[in-house]
């Protein structure tokens, strides 16, 4: 049965700690939902109310732009291994730029990654936990190199000029706020 609490509790963090994926859920109050898996070492729970974590340079932007029209997050993880377990993370979130007062201090927490786009300050209002019986089994075979790889091809200027052309707005049209656009 599903469990609410009014706070990460040390077991939801060390849980969360402990997963290689996330996925995170936003929408605007018209147009598209969105759900995107996020992996690497670009999430911290920073706090009993608090996460942030860090979006790297990618196809699409809809979790900023939809922050832009409302701030409703949800950020969840699944056990793919040992204990069957779901956890959602409910709240709102703030976006900031790479160019926003803010990010130093926010980007200080992560390791340093030259296509970062945003980082998401998220309140927590709410924990939840479910049972994931039908979650299956799945090995973790490590991180690709993909995404490195492509970073090492471009410059910082390559990057935002791709954030101009490619992720200044979501499929639905609407502004994400990203530098230059």
């Amino acid at each position: 049965m599903a469990k609410q609490f009014d706070r990460i509790e040390d077991a939801h963090r060390a849980f969360i700690e402990d997963q290689h994926i996330f996925f995170v859920a936003t929408a605007a109050p018209e147009g598209r939902v969105n759900v995107s898996p996020k992996g690497m070492d670009s999430l911290r729970v920073a706090g009993p109310n608090r996460i942030l974590w860090m979006n790297l340079t990618g196809s699409g932007n809809e979790t900023a732009g939809h922050l832009r029209e409302s701030p409703r997050m949800t950020l969840m993880w699944c056990s793919f291994t040992t204990r069957p377990l779901i956890l959602r993370c409910y709240g709102t979130a703030r976006c900031f730029h790479v160019d926003d007062a803010g990010w130093e201090e926010r980007a200080a927490r992560f390791p340093a990654h030259r296509s970062a786009r945003q980082i998401f300050d998220m309140t927590v209002e709410m924990v939840q936990t479910s049972c994931g019986y039908a979650v299956p089994f799945m090995d973790y075979a490590g991180e690709r190199d993909t995404m490195q790889k492509w970073v090492d091809a471009r410059s910082d200027d390559d990057f935002r000029a791709y954030w101009v052309e490619k992720n200044s707005r979501t499929i639905d049209g609407k502004p994400t706020g990203v530098p230059g656009s």
